[in-house]
């Protein structure tokens, strides 16, 4: 945006001068104190946020997903860099500052949509092909995981701060995954870029958090046998102590144990093993070997 369309106290959102204190006095300045029920902490570090924008290295006119925008900094720097990006602000009084800041970017174009972006189907909210670039609110990180990836249109990359916890567990390797893991793996290879301190935002969260990166793989089933895949997935993690031979009977009861054996030795698979061992790869197979879970 031109300086001319600039509020005076905009400057202490300049991202070359970032720091938490000129966030601090710039909320309070405009009377935009952090709502913890928004999970609202925003970036004041300029080199987290130049990795971010680097890792997502948007070309002029790439059309750009943005969750949870809050004060605009990676907005800004997005647009800075020519892409149009979708800007979806569910707090009210961000959303109205967000219009005022960005009435008249100098580059790149923004669409503001003031909703909660769970509610709103993706093909509603951004132009095809896209990528996911956000500093998502904490709490919805696995809700916003399974609506983007979940059905399509699904982003082509997707460059996301979250809580550090998450963003490890999301790219662990098999002996350290989960649910989550084993859902967004399958649709995307992801890698954490960096860490970040908890005094990189204002005001400072009780976590740290991390910079995931990751690029969509081609889809490997249909829908509906996905959703077969997520219902065997599920029943291992439910019980995710437990040996796979073990839960998995008790947790899908109309497949028999002498089923389950049968599959699991096909495909390699030794029945004391627990679910957070098993890779994505060798749930496709043990997917595969059982045939229909109905």
């Amino acid at each position: 945006m031109t300086p001319s369309t600039r509020a005076p106290q905009d400057d202490l959102l300049d991202p070359r001068r970032l720091s938490a204190e000129r966030l601090e006095r710039y909320l309070a300045r405009s009377g935009l104190a952090a709502r913890k029920r928004h999970s609202q902490n925003h970036l004041a570090d300029p080199l987290v946020l130049e990795d971010i924008v680097a890792a997502a290295d948007p070309a002029p006119g790439r059309q750009i997903l943005e969750i949870g925008p809050g004060l605009g900094v990676l907005t800004g720097a997005l647009l800075e860099r020519g892409a149009n990006v979708t800007a979806v602000e569910i707090d009210q009084r961000l959303a109205a500052h967000l219009r005022r800041r960005f009435a008249s970017p100098a580059t790149g174009e923004i669409r503001l949509v003031e909703a909660d972006a769970l509610d709103v189907p993706v093909a509603e909210l951004v132009e095809l092909p896209y990528d996911l670039v956000a500093n998502l609110p904490y709490h919805i990180t696995s809700p916003v995981l399974h609506h983007v990836l979940g059905s399509e249109p699904r982003p082509e990359r997707l460059v996301l701060m979250l809580q550090r916890e998450v963003a490890e567990r999301i790219a662990a390797p098999p002996g350290g995954m989960s649910y989550l893991s084993v859902f967004v793996q399958y649709h995307a290879e992801v890698r954490v870029v960096r860490l970040v301190p908890a005094a990189a935002f204002e005001p400072a969260p009780n976590v740290e958090s991390a910079v995931l990166a990751g690029v969509t793989r081609p889809r490997r089933l249909e829908l509906e046998r996905e959703d077969e895949l997520w219902r065997l997935v599920q029943a291992g993690f439910r019980e995710r102590r437990k040996m796979l031979h073990n839960v998995l009977p008790r947790q899908l009861p109309h497949i028999t144990r002498s089923r389950f054996d049968a599959a699991l030795a096909q495909v390699g698979i030794a029945a004391d093993r627990r679910p957070q061992t098993v890779s994505v790869e060798e749930w496709l197979a043990l997917l595969d070997a059982l045939g229909s879970l109905e």
